[in-house]
């Protein structure tokens, strides 16, 4: 199917599943679920990859969408099913490790961004070193991110501080782990056919940060 926009019903489904997060209750649900979430989501993840591949034709793109279903082997207590469903979308052969692009639709809000996520501390302490030797190159793209209001900088600070560069770096000197995104209310362009297209202008945007993130740790091997 072409992506149409999400309705209202995707998120009054989520909201309700949040509610009844059990098996007997998904079953009775599941045509509802895929009519109203999973193939409006498949086509909008797949759009949006069509659409990067249009834009960089000379990169490779892979593409996740996650399940609505929980690993049952590591529940720990959690119910059965994700009250969420997320795409990424990377370059090169392995996404281990790797930077990514990212779309998340939940019960109440959406958002899309990039980031260091699985960095190690030997990765992030490498990014810390690059951040110190490359001052006015990772200045550039923190000051280009300050200048406008749709992305921030997302991440995890650091509850000691890891040091100081500068009033502009130090943001992103003492992260845990770092990204760049933002979130939206479910209203407006959640419901257009253009979604797809939206987002990877927002991609475009950030395709800067998502190749500074890929500097390190181990983004760079099998591409």
């Amino acid at each position: 199917m072409d992506f149409q926009g999400f309705t209202p019903e995707t998120g009054a489904f989520l909201w309700d599943l949040a509610f009844h997060n059990e098996r007997p209750w998904f079953q009775a649900n599941k045509d509802r679920f895929l009519r109203v979430l999973k193939e409006p989501f498949d086509a909008m993840a797949r759009e949006t990859k069509a659409e990067m591949e249009r834009r960089y034709p000379d990169e490779i793109f892979q593409l996740h969408i996650s399940r609505i279903y929980r690993d049952a082997r590591r529940l720990y207590g959690r119910p059965p099913y994700n009250d969420h469903l997320w795409f990424t979308i990377w370059t090169g052969a392995d996404k281990r490790d790797n930077p990514a692009f990212w779309f998340m639709f939940s019960k109440s809000d959406y958002g899309y961004g990039t980031g260091l996520f699985e960095a190690d501390a030997a990765d992030m302490a490498e990014y810390r070193k690059y951040i110190e030797e490359h001052p006015d190159e990772v200045g550039a793209l923190a000051r280009k991110l300050n200048a406008q209001k749709t992305f921030r900088l997302d991440g995890e600070d650091y509850k000691r501080p890891k040091g100081h560069v500068s009033a502009l770096l130090d943001p992103w000197y003492n992260k845990r782990w770092v990204g760049v995104g933002a979130h939206f209310d479910q209203e407006g362009d959640a419901f257009s056919p253009e979604l797809p297209r939206i987002v990877a202008d927002g991609f475009d945007f950030m395709m800067p940060y998502y190749r500074f993130f890929r500097k390190f740790g181990k983004a760079e091997e099998g591409v």
